[in-house]
């Protein structure tokens, strides 16, 4: 029954976007890079810049950055594109039909097939890991999709640099 409860609560605070916002039940011990200076868009326009060479993600708006976070990008054989993009369309979870079904959750594709999107291979963040695509920490991509979502798909521009 203890047990039962316990894993109730624990799912019912990850599933809530203010406890996995401010870094859930560990914050930062475990590699969870997020920072937020604000809790809102102060504006309805949002800059994803994607460091390739420091596998980075700055997030930000008129007013200045919202989250930092690691990302995994391209790794030899699979660039990541470089440019400045908007995003095409979003899915909540998507399956890759390239690459054996892998789960693509929080989804923001920006170039043909190319997408920014959550990922279980967390370990890897920070480091060349995919297959072009710009992973983030599931947390993560849900709180940026979400920031997409609102400020809407026009109202954001996406840079990959380095």
């Amino acid at each position: 029954m203890l047990k039962r409860l316990l894993l109730s609560f624990i799912f019912v605070s990850l599933a809530n976007p203010a406890f996995a916002a401010t870094g859930g039940l560990f914050g930062d011990l475990f590699g969870n890079h997020s920072s937020i200076e604000r809790s809102a868009v102060a504006s309805g326009h949002l800059l994803i810049t994607i460091d390739i060479s420091e596998q980075s993600m700055v997030v930000q708006d008129d007013d200045g950055v919202i989250y930092t976070w690691d990302v995994s990008t391209g790794r030899p054989g699979h660039a990541t594109p470089k440019g400045t993009f908007r995003p095409i369309r979003m899915n909540e979870i998507w399956y890759s039909s390239k690459y054996e079904n892998a789960p693509m959750p929080w989804s923001i594709f920006f170039h043909g097939g190319y997408a920014i999107h959550g990922t279980t291979d967390v370990k890897h963040l920070g480091h060349v890991a995919s297959h072009g695509c710009v992973r983030l920490d599931p947390k993560n991509a849900k709180a940026l999709y979400d920031l997409v979502d609102q400020v809407g798909m026009g109202n954001v521009k996406i840079q990959l640099v380095g």
